[in-house]
Order: C-alpha cells, then structure tokens, then sequence
C-alpha cells in the first residue's frame, strides 16, 4: 500500500476538530514534503519520526513521501502529529497493516528514541474521539487526564514500538488509571484571618453570588490573605464546570488531573502583558482570565497593571468570554472568573493609616486612583476598605470562624440561586433579574434615592439588585428589603469616594 490514512486532531481553542494525516509513498528521488498549514513545531516531525523509526527497528522509506494534514485551512501546531505521521509512513510502506486504523485515533510526540512524550489538550481530545466513536491512544503520560472524560475509549502506551504490536494484534495496550481524586483540596483556612469583620463579609457575599470584589487598604492589612482564602469557601464546582476548567488548564500544559474539581486561582504579577493575562500570541493561546475559569482571579496592585490589561477585562467581566483575534487564528475562550483585587489607597500606600504618614499630594491620589477608568469600576460589585489594624487589636482579637463553617453557608445560599434560576446571581441578565431580584416597595424607595444620590449608572443599578439578591440568599429570605439593599449600598460607597 502506498497511501495510508491516519485520524488525529487539532486543537482550535476547547475545541478538538478532526485532522486527517494522509501519508504516500511513490517512486523517486528520497524526499520528504509535509504540506496543510503545519508550523515550525509540525514542519520538525520530519527529523523525530525519522529516528524514532530506526531506533525502533523499522526502515525509513527512501522514496518520495508526501504527507498532508487536512484540512489545509486548519493551523496545526505541536508534535502531537508526530505519532500519526509515523504510523502513516509504516502503513505506507507496508511495515504495518492498514486493516484497523480506522477505527483509532491517535497523538503524540515522538523522542528521538522511540518514546512517546506527553501532548496538551488531552482531555479534549479524548471527549472529541468519544464523540466520533473511535478510540484514542495517546502516550501514557497523558493517560490519566484523558481517563477523565467519562466513556471514552482510550488505551496508553510508552513507546512507538507498543503501539505497533497493539495495531498488528500482538500485544493489547492498557486503559489509563483514572487519578485518585479522594483526597480534599486544601486551601488556607479564614480563622487565621483576625478582625476584618467587613471584609470577611464582603468576601462570603462574594463567594455566594460570583460578585468582582475590590479591596482597598494600606499595605499588610490582610487583602492578599483575605483573597487567597477565597476558594476555600467557595461552593463545590459542578461537573461540565470542572471539564470546561481543566480543559483549559489542559491547553496551557498546567493541568493537574489529581486535582480535577478544584477551583483554579490565579495571581498574575502587575508587570504580565495584555498577551498573558487576556489572551493572545501567534497561536492565540489562553490567557489568565481563561485559565482562571470557574476560579479566582486575584489582581494585587491593581492599578500598577498596563491599562490595556485592565480595559480589556471589561467584556469579560460582562460576557464571560473572551474573543481572541490574530492576522491567521481566531479562538474564543471562557472566561467566567471572579475578579478579586487589591490596591493601595495611595502611591506611598498609607493615607488613613493610624499611625504612618501619607506623604502623597491630593494630585498623586487623584492620578493614581484615576488609572482605574469609570467603566471598569462600575463592573466592580462589590469594593470594601481594608483598614490597619493596631497591635492591640490583632493580640485581643479572638479567632473567626473557620472556612468550612462559612463554606456551608455560601453552598446553601448559592443552591437556593440556582434552584431558583440555574445560575449563580452575579449572571443574572434581563428577565431573570426583574423576576428574581426586584426588592419590596420599601427597598425599591431606598434603591432610587442611592441612585439619584451617588449618581450611578444602569449598570451599577443592575449590579446593586443582584448583590442584594445575594444578601437575601444569606439570610434565606425570599424577597428584597430595605435592609438587603442597604448593605448593597454600602459596598459601593468608595466608588463614590
């Protein structure tokens, strides 16, 4: 046989479409042409599967080979290929039988020496063979990731050679083990966290509802502390959430799959790119905001961030969504992160601090609080000051309650939500939220006057009912009230400011 057909896949955002490898070997001058938009990374097989087949103990054909990947208008990229290349060459050349290849898909880089080395995407490359009802095999390293995606057929192996006996019937290949997931996440506890009452109600309001929190405060108050105890009182992450999240973090190469079900946090420094926290590149790659999906996305010095990052996250705090366009690639991610930052309340960082001296001018304030535009402040739910505490109050300070004690308020709160509307508060949108957030007569007098008073927008209308609704949740209440909307009104005093 001198034409072989090899199935595989590319990887086009979450989504894994179909790759045909089409390898021919005809009569010629030795040579080898790799044609269908395949970049550098494509291109370099040529050498991989070269050596890979000697020192495996298969002949390299010295004769014209030709191998396409179709479609040619799909960017290919990785060594993923790298695998079906070689078993197309085999199958070409008559070293392998050609019977049963249709019935697999495969990928995986090959080492020099024969051995197959991880891929990213795998999770996603598994879930696209189930559906196309062919089974996958990847290299053993990427077993157990692909062992997530609940009936697909999938089998490992460790080199080329393995793979070969298992086409030609001499050897099965085994189905990966799926990783332990028994054991419970563990996040740094919120009893360690000492007074901070406001703040520490601000964040369960924030984990019930999905709400954006802002917290401002001089340095060493406790934001970043408050912030990294986020996920441990957030509520348990539903199934398609936690595929969607790993399936990201599988794309980037840092997905864990022992720790499939927690929810992500990411923490980008102020100095990371727009590419790095939106999106971007030449292969148009996930950014931050994506991988932080279903997560906690905690931006400290959130003013010392360029202002092209900070202004490209307002769609995504919107939408849930991020739409990346390059001059050859176009991807759309998720993006449904809580936003939870951290600033200073000026330059020096000490204005209001008891006992430090603020040495900032009014101007400097007001430059410094003015690299936070209007329009990102306003998609903001929720923003709390941080104050300093004194060392009197931190030694007297009796400890709070523990994660687990809060945990269990959020998760009844947020399944009263999505029993009610399917979602989490902060995504209620049109008809929903004039259903399920519209507060009684005296609390809608109180939501007019802070309107007209604090001259907020539609938007942040909008954004104060769903955080009362969250307020009532809490309280297990089924209507608005004055005082629900009350402590809205209170978490957006300092925009005001």
């Amino acid at each position: 046989m001198t034409l072989a057909l090899i199935h595989t896949r590319a990887l086009d955002g979450l989504h894994a479409p179909p790759v045909m490898v089409e390898v021919h070997v005809a009569n010629g001058l030795p040579a080898f042409s790799l044609v269908g938009l395949a970049d550098a990374e494509v291109r370099e097989a040529r050498d991989r599967v070269r050596a890979a087949l000697l020192s495996s103990g298969f002949e390299f054909p010295a004769r014209r080979i030709t191998v396409n990947l179709a479609p040619a208008d799909l960017p290919k990229d990785s060594g993923r290929f790298d695998l079906p290349i070689a078993l197309g060459l085999l199958a070409a050349s008559g070293q392998l039988p050609a019977l049963n290849l249709n019935d697999y898909e495969f990928a995986g880089e090959l080492s020099l020496t024969g051995s197959l080395r991880p891929v990213r995407g795998a999770l996603g490359l598994a879930l696209a063979s189930h559906q196309a009802g062919r089974t996958l095999i990847l290299p053993e390293a990427s077993g157990a990731e692909a062992a997530l995606a609940e009936g697909a057929s999938v089998r490992v192996a460790h080199t080329l050679r393995e793979v070969c006996a298992h086409l030609m019937g001499e050897d099965q290949l085994p189905h990966p083990k799926k990783p332990d997931l028994s054991h419970l996440a563990s996040y740094p506890d919120l009893s360690e966290v000492k007074g901070q009452a406001q703040a520490r109600r601000a964040l369960e309001i924030a984990a019930t509802g999905g709400h954006a929190l802002l917290m401002l405060g001089p340095p060493g108050t406790g934001k970043s502390m408050l912030a990294t105890r986020l996920p441990g009182i957030l509520p348990p992450l539903q199934p398609e959430a936690a595929l969607i999240s790993a399936g990201i973090l599988s794309l980037s190469g840092t997905f864990n799959p022992e720790r499939f079900g927690e929810r992500p946090f990411r923490a980008p420094h102020h100095s990371a790119s727009p590419a790095a926290v939106i999106g971007g590149g030449s292969q148009a790659l996930p950014g931050e905001i994506s991988l932080a999906t279903s997560g906690v996305l905690f931006l400290d010095e959130l003013p010392e961030f360029d202002r092209r990052v900070l202004e490209s996250l307002r769609e995504p705090l919107e939408t849930g969504e991020v739409h990346i366009a390059r001059a050859n690639r176009r991807a759309t991610y998720p993006a449904a992160f809580q936003l939870i930052a951290a600033m200073n309340p000026c330059p020096c960082g000490y204005q209001g601090h008891p006992t430090r001296a603020c040495r900032c001018t009014p101007e400097q304030i007001q430059r410094y609080r003015n690299r936070l535009s209007g329009p990102l402040l306003d998609r903001i739910d929720l923003c709390i000051e941080v104050p300093a505490l004194s060392s009197a109050d931190l030694s007297q300070a009796t400890p709070g309650e523990s994660s687990a004690a809060v945990r269990e308020r959020v998760a009844a709160a947020a399944s009263i939500a999505l029993r009610r509307q399917g979602s989490i508060n902060a995504r209620l949108e049109g008809k929903d939220l004039d259903t399920h957030a519209k507060p009684d007569t005296a609390g809608q007098t109180l939501l007019n006057q802070a309107v007209n008073r604090l001259g907020l927008s539609a938007r942040a209308y909008h954004r104060l009912l769903r955080v009362a609704r969250t307020i009532a949740d809490l309280a297990s209440a089924e209507h608005i009230t004055a005082a629900h909307i009350g402590e809205a009104i209170q978490f957006r005093q300092l925009f005001s400011n």
